[in-house]
């Protein structure tokens, strides 16, 4: 899917705001990111570039996450010690996570907001955020291990 030309004005616009100058790479990553509906991590995003870009660096595109996310332009997600993944979708959603291949896939809740306010209620807390995911197997993996 090509990536949505306003969104990527958008996007833009924010980090021109914050005073980020907007580099090559930099169009380039955040581009990947709002065409990418895989969460990828720095080095799927570095892989994918490279071949565009062969003076960009690791680190470069490491860099440049953390410029976006400061900006609230994605999300960074970390599960344990596995590396983090980038999401550029900030909305509030879910994610479901395959055991098998590692796969992460968006979904809405109605009751979303409701869980915060609950939360809240219950501890006293003032609640900012939550994170909730759900792991099982994926119907790529599920038709794989059928198949074995």
């Amino acid at each position: 899917m090509a990536v949505s030309n306003a969104t990527l004005k958008e996007a833009v616009d924010v980090l021109k705001k914050t005073g980020v100058r907007i580099t090559p790479q930099r169009h380039a990553i955040l581009e990947f990111l709002i065409n990418s509906h895989t969460h990828p991590t720095a080095d799927d995003i570095y892989r994918a570039l490279e071949g565009n870009f062969p003076n960009m660096s690791v680190a470069t595109v490491y860099n440049n996450l953390r410029v976006f996310r400061d900006a609230g332009l994605i999300k960074e997600l970390s599960y344990g010690d596995a590396s983090s993944r980038f999401d550029f979708s900030t909305s509030n959603h879910y994610h479901a996570i395959c055991n098998v291949c590692g796969k992460i896939v968006d979904f809405h809740y109605p009751g979303l907001d409701e869980v915060e306010h609950f939360a809240a209620h219950v501890t006293g807390y003032e609640i900012d955020n939550h994170r909730l995911e759900v792991y099982g197997i994926c119907p790529e993996c599920k038709e794989k291990q059928s198949n074995k």
